[in-house]
């Protein structure tokens, strides 16, 4: 799966602008359906990460910026001759490698937690859900709420994805009820309501109809998902 390059963050409310939502949603169908976006969860996480750690680079930050290089670096040539893997196996080794390497060591503290989600990312990737899904329980559980949340969304997906629907919609209206700074409730409610509209299109459209009118790029996402709803 692509993987999304990290953006400055413009404001403090980047869930809740989800400009991310859109171009994943637009250029990764096929990925979302078979993997359930969750590069799109990283995503969201890289660039809350740069908000929330503006103070002095400490070992830790730099051993998870090193790490997140690893992630996002090409398959191929490298167009500035920077870091490159001849094949998407040798860089998910290389991945999992330093993001074990990392949770192991900062075990318990932000970076460790950020770890252990791209570990989970990247075993969903791999299509290795079961292997994902533990690793992002985990973070759920025990991680600190921003990043809780985070795992949370992305456990929706994996749900969602094999059928547990009722265990995906809980999760979702969950997010939905106690939002954080990197799951806006309106992210939430998008997601479930994507998940829904193929089987329950109308509580689909109940729960994007109040989303038309809000700014930005909330409302856009929700009327382009409005229109590909049947006709009432």
């Amino acid at each position: 799966m692509s993987r999304i390059t990290r953006k400055e963050l413009k404001s403090d409310k980047f869930a809740l602008e989800v400009e991310h939502s859109i171009t994943f949603f637009e250029e990764h169908q096929k990925e979302i359906t078979r993997y359930g976006g969750i590069v799109l969860a990283v995503a969201v996480l890289i660039a809350g990460y740069v908000v929330y750690s503006r103070h002095e680079h400490t070992a830790r930050e730099q051993a998870l910026s090193a790490a997140i290089r690893v992630q996002e670096a090409p398959v191929g040539i490298s167009g500035n001759g920077g870091l490159a893997f001849p094949t998407q196996e040798a860089k998910d080794q290389e991945s999992l490698r330093v993001f074990s390497d990392l949770q192991s060591k900062y075990s318990g503290s932000a970076e460790g937690e950020i770890a252990q989600y791209y570990l989970g990312a990247v075993k969903a990737d791999q299509g290795k859900l079961a292997e994902a899904e533990k690793l992002f329980a985990e973070v759920a559980e025990k991680g600190d709420a921003k990043y809780s949340s985070l795992a949370k969304l992305s456990l929706a997906q994996i749900y969602f994805g094999d059928g547990r629907d009722a265990q995906g919609e809980k999760v979702l209206r969950d997010l939905m009820d106690h939002p954080t700074e990197f799951v806006s409730k309106e992210q939430a409610t998008i997601s479930l309501a994507r998940f829904l509209a193929p089987k329950k299109p109308a509580e689909a459209r109940k729960l994007l109809e109040p989303l038309r009118t809000q700014p930005g790029a909330v409302s856009q996402v929700a009327l382009t998902l409005i229109g590909e709803l049947p006709p009432q």
